[in-house]
């Protein structure tokens, strides 16, 4: 006799991470026009404004407090496993190779934006917001950067404010780049107590790399925050003032990621729409967290899980671009923001100064690397060109929503080299890099 079984009842299923995302983004653009519509009593925010602030700093601070181990972990185990590939030296030459060559490319660019468009010319900020900045950057600090303060390259600092006094921890990606590669040199050299070392620091990536899937699952609620909170805290006002300054970075960041990014993959036979569509979840955090070194863990899952690149390159590639490749805080933005001051104060500029603006933008990331972000490579570009650093302070007002670009234009960057570079090398999955967007970012989100 002929049995029916029951249907079995349907689960509720999620719809895929990258529209996850996008439904974060959205949303939080409508809570934070609504924080804004609600306005604030004196100082202090309203509810919802400071709810958009604190998830999303949480957010972030999920993803940096995996930096330092991840970083650590995933480095010693690429030196032990680069040791079996006989072009080691030539990937790390290859990729440095690159990082300077597109550097090069933006730097070109935003020269060519700020004498276009000559943003000093066209500002209605007032000569009295000029503030010399806290911090600057120089090229003794590359050189203090590499030594390591202790094992991990973690420092402690205490802010004094009229509510009292506050002790955080920062980490120096650099030191921790250079002690792991130590580290990881001599666990190779260390027979069988390095052997099983190696094995030890195995698991703890297997362990540290969970974490961090975990952490990203939450990323559609820590979009929302970040997004709601930007939209909060800076709107678009401050913008009528450096219209034209604003408008030129934000046009060779896009020419730098819709351009030349798309020309140098597509040059290298590689699908640019493949390349940004697994690359969303990375770019997208970038520009809402405003953070490379925050986006680190997902950049680096991304550009293994989702782009191809060998486990072994991508550990060590990506947290050294996350330090030292940034095209749009040490190359496009530089390059204009010097023009700017120099055409606000009304000095002229030769072929001398644009050559070092290059010079400057290409090598100076290094020397800034570990430190405050593009504020110190901006004074490190006025003081090589002897510039007044008092002019940093009239471009202050926009920073943050500058910054969002940039961010997203370096974290893209920080992807393409190593796809790039294995590529040349024959060392990138192309059928993991073919493979469709939705199923990439599923398998980066669920894996």
């Amino acid at each position: 006799m002929a049995t029916t079984s029951a249907a079995a009842p349907r689960r509720f299923q999620l719809p895929g991470f990258g529209v996850q995302v996008a439904i974060g983004m959205a949303a939080g653009l409508a809570l934070g026009l609504a924080a804004r519509a609600i306005g604030s009593d004196g100082e202090i925010a309203n509810g919802l404004a400071q709810a958009l602030q604190t998830i999303g700093q949480i957010f972030v601070q999920l993803l940096k407090v995996l930096v330092p181990p991840l970083v650590f972990t995933a480095i010693v185990a690429s030196i032990a496993a680069l040791r079996d590939l006989n072009n080691a030296a030539r990937l790390v030459a290859q990729t440095l190779l690159w990082f300077a060559i597109t550097a090069a490319i933006a730097v070109g660019i935003g020269i060519t934006l700020g004498l276009v468009l000559q943003p000093g010319h066209h500002s209605a900020v007032a000569a009295a917001a000029a503030a010399a900045p806290s911090s600057t950057g120089s090229w003794l600090d590359f050189l203090k950067g590499l030594v390591p303060a202790n094992f991990l390259g973690i420092a402690a600092s205490t802010k004094v404010t009229d509510g009292g006094a506050t002790t955080g921890l920062s980490f120096n990606v650099l030191q921790i780049i250079v002690l792991a590669v130590a580290i990881g040199a001599a666990a190779v050299k260390a027979g069988e107590a390095g052997h099983r070392f190696l094995d030890f620091n195995a698991s703890a990536l297997a362990v540290f790399r969970l974490l961090l899937r975990w952490v990203i699952r939450l990323t559609p609620i820590g979009t929302a925050a970040l997004i709601g909170d930007a939209v909060v805290r800076y709107g678009w006002e401050s913008l009528a003032a450096l219209g034209t300054y604003a408008g030129a970075v934000y046009i060779g960041l896009g020419l730098v990621l819709l351009v030349v990014y798309p020309l140098l993959l597509a040059a290298h036979g590689l699908s640019p729409l493949r390349f940004f569509a697994s690359a969303w979840p990375a770019i997208q955090l970038g520009f809402v967290s405003r953070s490379s070194v925050g986006t680190l863990p997902v950049t680096e899952e991304v550009t293994e899980r989702a782009l191809g690149v060998p486990r072994a390159y991508a550990a060590f590639a990506v947290p050294l671009g996350a330090t030292t490749k940034m095209d749009g805080c040490a190359a496009i933005y530089p390059a204009i923001s010097a023009i700017f001051v120099a055409q606000f104060y009304g000095i002229p500029l030769g072929l001398e100064h644009y050559a070092l603006i290059a010079f400057v933008s290409v090598l100076g990331s290094a020397a800034t690397a570990g430190l405050t972000g593009a504020t110190v490579m901006l004074t490190l570009t006025l003081s090589t060109l002897g510039l007044p650093l008092d002019g940093v302070g009239l471009l202050l007002a926009i920073d943050p929503i500058l910054d969002m670009g940039r961010t997203a234009t370096n974290v893209a960057g920080q992807m393409l080299v190593p796809v790039i570079v294995a590529k040349r090398e024959g060392l990138l999955n192309e059928a993991r890099f073919r493979q469709g967007a939705g199923e990439a970012r599923g398998e980066l989100a669920l894996a």
